[in-house]
C-alpha cells in the first residue's frame, strides 16, 4: 500500500476550519441608577428623596434583522443572456396617450400665529373675554387663558401655576368651581360658568406693581445645588432672586413673568406687570378629600361645602399615597430638611445624615403639615410648574403659595380622606371626624 503524504491527511482538517463560521461576540451594556424611594422619619424631621430610575441601552446592532429567507421553488428558469442586463431605453409614449396634466403645487403649512407684544397680551386679558373651549393650543400663552387662570385663582378654586397656556389642572379647576357652586361637576366652560367668574371680574387680571426696596434686597440664594452635602453647607435656600420670588407671590411662572416683563431688570423702584391673584382665602377647613384619580385636594367646612381646591401630586404607582381617613398631626412653616440615608435612601456618595436649612428651595417646599400616619404628609415643592405632572413619594404635594394658604385653613385635626374616585359635597359624610382641640407645635429642631 503505498505511503501516505502528509499534505492528503491534513487537507480535509484544513478545509473544515476554512469552512467553519466562528460565533460572533456580543455583550450586552445594562447599567441602571436606583436611587429608592423616601418617606419622612416623621413630622419635625421629613426626609426625602428622588425616583428610582434607569437608562435602557437599546440591544446590539443587528439583533432585531430577520435571516434572509430563500426564495420559494419557481421550477426552471431560462437563463437571461447577458445583453438583457443592459440598460433599457426610455420608453416611448403612445401616441394615443393624453398628455399628463401638471399636478397643483402643496399648499404650505399655515405659519404661527405670532406672540402678542407684552402690551397687547395685557390689554387682551384684562378684556372680560374667556375661552369657549379647553381643547389644547399651542406653545404660546394666550390672554384669555390668563384671564381665565387668574379669575379662578380668585374664586378660591387654584388653576396651579398661572401661564397663559391650556392644560389639566383648569379642567379640573372649572369642575371644582361647579360643585362649588352647586352645578354638575363637567369642567367644561359654560355660560353658567362665564358668569360665576364674572363676579370676580370687576377689576383687571394684570395689573402694575412697584418693586421694593425690600423686595430687591432678598436675602437670595443665587446658586443651589443638586448634591445634597454641598446644599447642606447653605445658610437657607432662599429664593434665587427677585423674579422667581415675584412669581411664586403672584402664582405666576417665572418666565411668563419675565416674557411680560421685557427689558425689566426688576430692580427696586421699576414697575412690572404681574397678576392680581386676590387675598388668600379666609375660610376655615374641617374635611379634607383627596382625589387620587384627578389629582386634587379639595377642601371642605364644617358643613360639607367646598370652599378650597387645589391641584396636587399624589403618589405613584411605586410609593403610593396612604388610604382611608387619617387626620392632620402638626405643621410647619419652613420646616428643616433632614436627611438620613440608613433610613430612607442615599443620594450620591452622601453616607451621613445632612441637616438643609429651611427655605422655598427646601425639598418640602415652605410648608409641612404631616399626618397621624407616619411619614406621610402635606407639602410644599420648589418646583411649582411640575404640580400633576410627575409623581412623589406617597406623600401629597402642592404649590409652595396653596401650601401656604392651607396651612392657615387647617389645625391639628382635621380628616384627611384619600379617595379615588372623589366624593363631592352632594354626598353626605359618614360621620365627621371630631376636630381635636389644637396642639403646640414642636420646638424648633436644631
Amino acid at each position: 500500500m503505498p505511503k501516505s503524504s502528509p499534505s492528503r491527511i491534513l487537507l480535509p482538517a484544513m478545509l473544515a476550519l476554512c469552512g467553519a463560521t466562528l460565533p460572533a461576540a456580543a455583550q450586552d451594556y445594562y447599567d441602571a441608577y436606583s436611587f429608592g424611594g423616601w418617606r419622612y422619619r416623621d413630622y419635625a424631621q421629613p426626609s426625602y428623596g428622588t425616583p428610582q430610575g434607569g437608562y435602557e441601552v437599546p440591544p446590539p446592532p443587528g439583533a432585531y434583522e430577520a435571516a434572509p429567507q430563500p426564495a420559494p421553488y419557481q421550477g426552471e428558469r431560462q437563463v437571461a443572456p447577458p445583453e438583457a442586463y443592459q440598460q433599457p431605453p426610455e420608453p416611448q409614449p403612445y401616441a394615443s396617450q393624453p398628455p399628463q396634466q401638471p399636478q397643483p403645487p402643496v399648499a404650505a403649512a399655515q405659519p404661527a400665529e405670532p406672540a402678542l407684544a407684552p402690551a397687547q397680551f395685557v390689554a387682551a386679558a384684562n378684556q372680560p373675554a374667556l375661552p369657549q373651549t379647553l381643547k389644547r393650543g399651542g406653545k404660546q400663552p394666550l390672554p384669555e387663558v390668563a384671564r381665565l387662570q387668574i379669575l379662578l385663582d380668585r374664586a378660591n378654586v387654584s388653576p396651579g401655576v398661572i401661564d397663559g397656556l391650556m392644560g389639566s389642572n383648569l379642567a379640573k379647576a372649572i369642575s371644582a368651581l361647579e360643585n362649588m357652586n352647586g352645578m354638575p361637576s363637567t369642567g367644561r366652560m359654560s355660560p353658567d360658568v362665564d358668569a360665576i367668574l364674572a363676579r370676580h371680574g370687576d377689576r383687571p387680571v394684570l395689573t402694575e406693581y412697584v418693586i421694593t426696596e425690600a423686595d430687591a434686597a432678598g436675602p437670595f440664594t443665587p446658586s443651589i445645588p443638586k448634591d445634597y452635602g454641598e446644599m447642606a453647607q447653605l445658610p437657607a435656600l432662599g429664593y434665587r432672586g427677585v423674579t422667581e420670588m415675584l412669581a411664586e407671590r403672584f402664582h405666576m411662572d417665572e418666565g411668563f413673568l419675565k416674557r411680560l416683563n421685557p427689558g425689566s431688570h426688576f430692580a427696586a423702584g421699576e414697575t412690572v406687570v404681574v397678576a392680581d391673584v386676590g387675598a388668600p382665602s379666609k375660610t376655615k377647613v374641617y374635611h379634607l378629600v383627596a382625589d387620587q384619580n384627578a389629582r386634587q385636594l379639595l377642601g371642605y367646612d364644617q358643613d360639607w361645602n367646598l370652599v378650597v381646591a387645589y391641584p396636587a401630586t399624589i403618589g405613584s404607582t411605586d410609593m403610593p399615597s396612604p388610604t382611608g381617613i387619617h387626620a392632620v398631626k402638626a405643621i410647619a412653616v419652613d420646616p428643616v430638611y433632614w436627611y438620613r440615608p440608613k433610613v430612607n435612601f442615599q443620594q450620591g456618595k452622601n453616607d451621613k445624615s445632612l441637616k438643609l436649612a429651611p427655605g422655598p428651595n427646601n425639598p418640602v417646599g415652605a410648608v409641612w403639615i404631616g399626618l397621624d400616619k407616619p411619614t406621610y404628609g402635606i407639602h410644599g415643592t420648589p418646583e411649582p410648574s411640575r404640580i400633576d405632572k410627575t409623581n412623589s413619594h406617597g406623600c401629597l404635594r402642592l404649590t409652595n403659595w396653596d401650601a401656604k394658604e392651607l396651612a392657615h385653613l387647617v389645625r391639628p385635626g382635621v380628616d384627611v380622606e384619600f379617595v379615588d374616585p372623589t366624593r363631592t359635597a352632594s354626598v353626605a359624610a359618614p360621620a365627621p371626624v371630631e376636630a381635636q382641640p389644637a396642639q403646640p407645635m414642636p420646638p424648633a429642631l436644631q
